[in-house]
């Protein structure tokens, strides 16, 4: 799934990585543990989560995240926006609870992080 079908299946802002929205994900993983997505690579995935900080998006960096959508309406600080763009990390917000934005990726065929379906 393109960036830009994530963003219209979220209702999803984009806040940076314009560059990126033709770039292709397979699978999604949403977690607000950052020890949980250490544990497990994303491997080019799309990373959710309500922490919009910067330890989240260096945790994404080294996990091999492909981009990150804040959940629950969160907005990250400059900062973070700053620190994505210079890793090349698209950021997105949506007001969807990490339910709702798992359940709608699911449904539009996305796999979750180990690629099950």
């Amino acid at each position: 799934m393109k960036l830009v079908d994530i963003a219209r299946v979220l209702e999803a802002k984009l806040l940076s990585g314009e560059p990126h929205l033709d770039r292709e994900f397979e699978i999604c993983r949403g977690s607000d543990l950052m020890s949980d997505l250490l544990a497990n690579f994303a491997d080019g995935g799309v990373f959710l989560t309500g922490l919009p900080t910067v330890q989240a998006v260096r945790t994404a960096v080294v996990s091999g995240v492909g981009g990150i959508v804040f959940v629950r309406g969160k907005a990250p600080p400059d900062e973070v926006l700053e620190l994505a763009k210079r890793e090349g990390l698209p950021v997105l917000t949506t007001r969807l609870s990490m339910f709702v934005a798992c359940g709608r990726l699911y449904s539009s065929g996305m796999a979750g992080h180990d690629g099950a379906r």
